[in-house]
């Protein structure tokens, strides 16, 4: 590695931790100050550093890069050995379902122990209103989601329980967005239950969502309800995985 690339790193490592005045900069490395000037001047150049009350910090460009850096990790690789470990310790199927473009679509499964096997496959994609991921998403994404979903377009009945009327879809997406988590009894397909969570990107926006689900032959909701507390904690230490910092 080049003297002037180490320098510049150590800078950004030292301004990223706290902003510092010149001399700070200069005694971190080693040299005299008009270096220190030198390279902090080619940094601000680049947007990678600025000028902030009287000493220098880090610059704009650095902090969205960094936020790039963290929107272009793979959920999927990221969330498969928290899904893989939630999968052997209930034995249910655990269902990845993540926004590309304007659909929700399955890209993980964890297959259920045992001979049960759910019709569910990875690329398959899952309705917004009618399925314990569907109502996550929507429940914490933006306004103009629903908005686009409900108004003016007849919401299509899966089964006797899919949620079908505008108002009562937004009644149980606040009910949703207030306990932090979704089910789907039966909405989408019958006899089949599941409960939903949600995994957050770095910046808090919610764009995937982790479900836990079985035929109702094998368990009830009340029984997959018993399950929240892990399914809560698996999405939360993948939302972590991915930059998300918050409670």
């Amino acid at each position: 590695m080049s003297e002037g690339v180490d320098r510049a790193m150590r800078v950004l490592e030292l301004l990223a931790r706290e902003p510092a005045q010149l001399g700070g900069v200069a005694a971190h490395l080693g040299v005299h100050k008009s270096t220190a000037l030198r390279l902090l001047q080619t940094l601000e150049a680049g947007g990678f550093a600025r000028r902030a009350d009287g000493g220098w910090t880090v610059g704009l460009r650095l902090i969205d890069l960094a936020q790039q850096a963290l929107d272009s990790l793979d959920v999927r690789a990221v969330a498969r050995p928290h899904l893989a470990a939630l999968g052997r310790d209930c034995g249910h199927t655990i269902h990845l379902a993540q926004v590309v473009e304007d659909d929700l679509v399955y890209v993980d499964k964890i297959e259920a122990r045992g001979q049960v096997r759910m019709y569910s496959r990875i690329g398959r994609t899952a309705p917004l209103h009618a399925s314990g991921v569907g109502k996550v998403v929507l429940a914490y994404g933006p306004a103009s989601r629903v908005s686009q979903l409900v108004d003016g377009v007849p919401l299509p009945a899966y089964t006797p329980a899919t949620i079908c009327d505008p108002a009562a879809l937004r009644a149980e997406l606040a009910a949703v967005a207030a306990q932090g988590w979704a089910a789907d009894d039966g909405e989408f397909e019958p006899l089949i239950t599941c409960v939903a969570a949600p995994v957050r990107q770095a910046d808090g926006t919610v764009t995937a969502a982790v479900s836990v689900t079985a035929p109702t032959v094998v368990a009830t909701l009340a029984d997959l309800r018993a399950l929240l507390p892990r399914l809560l904690d698996t999405t939360r230490q993948i939302s972590r995985d991915l930059g998300w910092s918050g409670p």
